[in-house]
């Protein structure tokens, strides 16, 4: 059986992260359920991926600055989520716009060591 299509308005979650965050898929024609599907390509932090909040990874630059001046206390900063790849993986049958369509279960890594899981696809009638 398939998995449901990843559309405008989905969940995602950091595990880094302090509050969840949204996707914004780049606009195109594919449609399921009336709204945008997302590929595997949309990554780019504050247009497809939303910030989480407040980030709390010390290999975030920011965050480990901020820990070392509070004397070894964590301390999160502002979450500005860096993806170097695609998600993974995505659907092995669909693509749009010529790149895979990106299903539940996909995940991304943040270059400061989040992964990042959907946690609602805002679909659940069309299956990829």
């Amino acid at each position: 059986m398939g998995k449901p299509p990843v559309c405008m308005g989905a969940m995602l979650m950091c595990s880094f992260g302090m509050a969840p965050s949204s996707l914004m898929p780049t606009p195109g024609t594919t449609l399921a359920e009336s709204k945008m599907v997302a590929t595997i390509m949309d990554i780019a932090p504050g247009t497809n991926i939303m910030p989480f909040a407040m980030c709390q990874s010390l290999a975030n630059p920011t965050v480990a600055a901020a820990t070392a001046t509070a004397l070894g206390v964590l301390t999160p900063m502002p979450c500005v989520p860096v993806v170097p790849a695609p998600w993974a993986p995505g659907s092995p049958t669909v693509l749009v716009g010529k790149k895979p369509a990106l299903v539940m279960g996909s995940q991304a890594m943040c270059a400061w060591g989040g992964v990042i899981s959907i946690t609602n696809p805002n679909s659940t009638k069309e299956m990829m």
